[in-house]
């Protein structure tokens, strides 16, 4: 589901940086989306939910756009989340899905 306003223009800025930084490649806001994704960890259902920022980026061999978003842990920095759309990954839910995958094999699951 798209939302109607954008998020702050200096969120949007961190989160270009991020691509940039992770992935070498300029980018280009252009939406935001909620996503809502439940799944079972140690036998417990937990939800994630939170706003995907979608992002056309230039200059990768593989990937025409990313997923971004960021989360903080207790008092910690912000951390910076960005999954490349490659397939399987197609979707804001299927970047979501993919990186709670990782984090969960990672044990860095929060």
């Amino acid at each position: 589901m798209q939302t109607d306003t954008a998020p702050p223009d200096d969120y949007v800025a961190r989160l270009r940086n991020a691509i940039q930084r992770l992935n070498h490649c300029e980018s280009k806001y252009i939406a935001t989306v909620t996503v809502s994704e439940s799944f079972l960890i140690f036998h417990k259902p937990k939800l994630w939910q939170g706003e995907v920022a979608i992002f056309e980026i230039y200059g990768h061999s593989k990937a025409q756009r990313a997923y971004a978003w960021s989360y903080t842990v207790d008092n910690q920095p912000a951390r910076y989340v960005v999954v490349l759309e490659i397939p399987p990954v197609n979707s804001p839910a299927t970047a979501v899905q993919a990186a709670l995958a990782a984090q969960i094999v990672k044990g860095t699951l929060c």
